[in-house]
């Protein structure tokens, strides 16, 4: 039985056009299929994570806007949680999900940085998850005031620097997390 999960925020179509464009994004989609397979051949879940904007007129079910990017591995035995506010744990059914499979370790990727991404992080690490955030593996938008980039690295500085709650939570690259769930599975 898995006892990690990736979870894949927000990495739908209507985030990646021409007019909404996210720093680094064909490296993050690279290394979220790299994550995704090695977390397939492990054993272990991968749950897409999706925004239904339904209330505010946009990332509604059923239009390409909602989708999953094309360019993401999907597989049969991936699971789906559809969430409507930042916070993926907010009424939707994640909590639940991770709890009927046992999993109690959370590995996060996905879209945007500093929306979905960091209230489901906060959110988790109150729920006492132990948590590894892929620095290299989120991404966003420039926004007003500062460029995705510094937004980015900001988000990774201030996750490595939150007070741990039951787990330290831990902020490393993809390369770095490949390497740890190798030695992980080989230690089995």
């Amino acid at each position: 039985m898995a006892t990690k999960a990736l979870l894949i925020i927000d990495m739908q179509a209507g985030s990646f056009t021409p007019a909404t464009p996210r720093y680094d994004s064909d490296g993050v989609i690279d290394r979220i299929n790299q994550l995704s397979a090695i977390f397939r051949s492990n054993g272990d879940q991968v749950i897409f994570i999706r925004h239904d904007g339904t209330k505010e007129g946009c990332y509604i079910p059923g239009t390409n806007d909602w989708e999953i990017l094309p360019e993401l591995i999907q597989l049969s035995g991936d699971l789906y949680v559809e969430k409507t506010i930042n916070d993926s744990f907010y009424h939707s059914e994640l909590q639940s999900t991770l709890q009927n499979l046992g999993i109690n370790e959370l590995y996060f990727v996905g879209c945007a940085t500093d929306f979905c991404f960091d209230a489901t992080v906060k959110s988790a690490l109150s729920k006492d998850f132990n948590i590894w955030i892929v620095k290299d593996g989120h991404t966003t938008a420039n926004r007003p005031f500062v460029n995705a980039k510094a937004l980015i690295d900001h988000y990774n500085w201030l996750w490595s620097e939150l007070n741990p709650a039951a787990y330290p939570l831990k902020v490393s690259s993809c390369q770095e997390i490949i390497e740890s769930l190798k030695l992980m599975k080989n230690s089995d």
